[in-house]
């Protein structure tokens, strides 16, 4: 799924693959995902839990365990082919190309050193700076991020910062070693509804001011829809549809992405109107159908559907479905969703 831009992006995914091996079943996670981020661009994965998401952004790092994943097909970021590449090329790479900012940064920063000494050791072992410019740089990261107090909470531990702080911090930790691609893993989950509008705006500051591309993914379309120039939709390790943000919020044409669309409370709601679900669940990933993964949730389902996988099909520049029943999905979809 490729976008009308004809420089080099920043992610280029080609049919990339991801298969767990370390259960009882191969666990296909990601099956034939193609991709592109543009420099610059905010792309958002959305979907359920276990649709391939955070398996798909963690892949541009290597992160998954290497004995019990197979990674197939092309994963290229800033021009570099990120499965190709050695231990010790992907350590360098990693914080200083690309970095990531964590869904829990309360598991993912060290208990028993201060977040400023973190930041403080990330900068050093990328750049060869002294102890003191990097504390100064670490000190003007948490300004930058409006942590209050910055000094003194650069002496602070993990648990003596609350939740939205922490997350601050963890944005500051990506940035350290200015990256060229940031990857969110559902950065506001556990945060209360007013400390997420303001994550999610800072974060879009921050990708404006530093000129980042950055790959975010989240279940919820409103988050999406504040800080995304394209949204990819996920389904069963698969990209079910791809468009602008408007295009895809105004136009939606996957019944998956409809169905998103319609499970969540917007403005033109009237009062006390009941919010619609999806039936049913997402199908096991060790034991994928032959053909369409949403077909035995879908209303517009036919025996077609279930037989073969549908190809994508261009609707507009720049968006695209797999669904042989875009026709009758456009019938169904909502007419005001934000």
């Amino acid at each position: 799924m490729n976008t009308t831009n004809t420089a080099e992006p920043m992610v280029s995914l080609r049919d990339l693959s991801v298969t767990f091996t370390g259960g009882r079943k191969p666990v296909h996670a990601v099956s034939g995902v193609s991709l592109d981020v543009q420099r610059g661009e905010v792309v958002a994965l959305i979907g359920e839990s276990g649709s391939g998401k955070s398996v798909t952004m963690r892949t541009m790092l290597r992160l998954h365990p290497e004995r019990r994943t197979r990674m197939g097909g092309q994963v290229c970021v800033a021009g570099r082919d990120v499965l190709a590449m050695s231990q010790r090329e992907i350590t360098d790479f990693r914080g200083k190309v690309a970095s990531m900012i964590f869904q829990e940064p309360l598991l993912a920063l060290d208990p028993v050193y201060s977040v400023g000494a973190q930041i403080v050791e990330s900068i050093r072992r990328h750049e060869p700076v002294s102890a003191a410019e990097a504390h100064q740089r670490a000190l003007e990261l948490f300004e930058r991020v409006r942590i209050p107090s910055p000094e003194r909470r650069l002496a602070a531990y993990p648990h003596e910062m609350s939740g939205g702080m922490r997350q601050r911090a963890m944005i500051a930790l990506a940035l350290a070693c200015r990256p060229q691609l940031l990857l969110a893993d559902e950065p506001t989950t556990a945060l209360d509804a007013t400390v997420q509008i303001q994550i999610l705006l800072l974060l879009r500051e921050l990708q404006r001011d530093l000129g980042l591309s950055v790959v975010f993914v989240t279940h919820d379309i409103g988050a999406a829809v504040e800080v995304a120039d394209r949204i990819a939709v996920m389904y069963a390790g698969r990209i079910v549809e791809e468009g602008t943000t408007r295009e895809l919020i105004r136009s939606p044409r996957h019944p998956y992405t409809i169905a998103l669309l319609k499970s969540r409370a917007h403005g033109a709601m009237a009062r006390g109107t009941r919010l619609e679900t999806i039936g049913g669940a997402p199908p096991d990933l060790s034991a994928l159908p032959p053909g369409c993964a949403f077909a035995e949730r879908c209303t517009l389902a036919t025996d077609a559907c279930r037989a073969a996988q549908p190809p994508a099909i261009e609707l507009a520049p720049n968006h695209r479905a797999r669904c042989i029943r875009i026709d009758a999905a456009a019938a169904i979809a909502p007419t005001v969703v934000a």
